[in-house]
């Protein structure tokens, strides 16, 4: 099982408050988070791609704006979030500096995991960031999350992009080592989970009988938060564990087997990708192709302007399009990188003309090949 996090390509770490926070100095634990550095280090020292979804803003700029204990209200923890952010990520800084490491700050609303344009944005953003090597933080962007409109916890979230970066390890650290099926505070008998096939009603059920350990200002997400994460994981072919994060090396102690519940994928990243995009995103236009084109698709290769004869429909950047060859038949869906107007500017030019027709420098691809399934239905005659 310790395979999941060693040998994954991408892993995106979720660390909450709880975790990150001394809640007697209600400031970051540094000895944690220096710990913490060098499991990341590890990782990247392996290849690895590492993402950090973390929690703790609210709980610094608490402290920084003298805000009263309890619950704060909205516009409380909004103004907290815009004073603690800076000092969460120079925390980070501090800690992977020493390890030639450099981290990028990412504030997301649950719209830009939604809405597709965004997500594509947000997605680029992050995709980029890891090729030239940095370490992305990520958290909700509290100043201007409503209560209607907001992830509300950092787990859910986490999954969110575990699902948007195709990651195929997601891990929750948390104050408790995994699931069981009743809680362990209440019941010495209570049973282990250390791996789960299917998140069934039964594992749901067992979600409202974990607790976290401690009950403090800092904190947002329950069991039942995790599962609704491991749901949204899963799905997108993304193992997930939940593990305690209490001591130090935490990512360490889990690729020695430390105990774990795994949240097992039936799938690869690529792989439920490809079916979101086939089976569940409705076209909104349609591009036709020279066979040229249609043989590079075929090879694996992404879909250039140089190659596309045709375009229709109405569609907006991040839309899902069909892709057809010269007799209609259907060859590909994919996520399109540019609106219809742009598009039919640059069909059968050159990449390198894409600024001189546009007036700005787009992507060089129509459809990348990770935005792009095969789905023909017929077959050209080629020759």
């Amino acid at each position: 099982m310790t395979a999941r996090l060693t040998q994954a390509k991408r892993v995106v770490v979720k660390i909450g408050s709880t975790l990150l926070i001394d809640k007697t100095e209600h400031a970051v634990n540094e000895v944690w988070l220096r710990a913490m550095a060098e499991d990341i280090a590890l990782l990247r020292s392996r290849g690895q791609d590492v993402v950090i979804v973390s929690s703790g803003a609210i709980a610094l700029g608490r402290k920084k704006l003298a805000l009263h204990d309890g619950i704060l209200r909205l516009e409380e923890s909004q103004a907290a979030a815009a004073a603690g952010q800076l000092d969460l990520v120079n925390a980070y800084q501090r800690a992977l500096t020493p390890h030639d490491l450099t981290v990028a700050q990412i504030l997301l609303t649950p719209t830009d995991t939604e809405e597709r344009r965004r997500y594509l944005n947000a997605r680029h953003t992050i995709e980029t960031l890891l090729s030239i090597g940095a370490i992305p933080i990520i958290n909700e962007n509290d100043t201007v999350a409503t209560s209607e409109i907001r992830f509300g916890d950092n787990d859910r979230l986490a999954a969110r992009v575990a699902n948007m970066i195709s990651a195929d390890c997601l891990v929750l650290l948390s104050d408790i080592d995994g699931l069981y099926d009743k809680d362990p505070r209440k019941n010495g008998n209570a049973a282990f989970v250390s791996e789960v096939e299917e998140i069934t009603s039964q594992i749901e059920a067992m979600a409202g009988t974990t607790s976290s350990k401690t009950g403090n200002n800092f904190g947002s997400g329950g069991m039942a938060t995790k599962i609704e994460a491991a749901k949204i994981a899963v799905r997108a072919g993304c193992h997930m564990a939940i593990a305690n994060g209490t001591e130090c090396y935490p990512l360490n102690a889990i690729s020695e087997g430390a105990r774990c519940t795994w949240f097992v994928a039936h799938e690869n990243p690529r792989a439920a990708r490809k079916q979101w995009i086939a089976a569940t995103l409705a076209p909104q236009g349609k591009i036709v192709i020279d066979a040229g084109a249609v043989k590079a698709l075929r090879a694996g290769k992404s879909l250039l302007p140089a190659g596309v004869t045709s375009v229709s429909g109405s569609f907006e950047r991040g839309d899902a399009i069909v892709v057809s060859d010269q007799k209609e038949g259907e060859i590909a869906r994919g996520l399109i990188a540019y609106a219809k107007a742009d598009a039919e500017k640059i069909i059968g030019y050159n990449s390198q003309e894409i600024e001189k027709r546009l007036g700005y420098s787009g992507r060089p691809e129509m459809i990348h090949r990770d935005d792009l399934v095969l789905t023909e239905t017929t077959k050209i005659k080629e020759g």
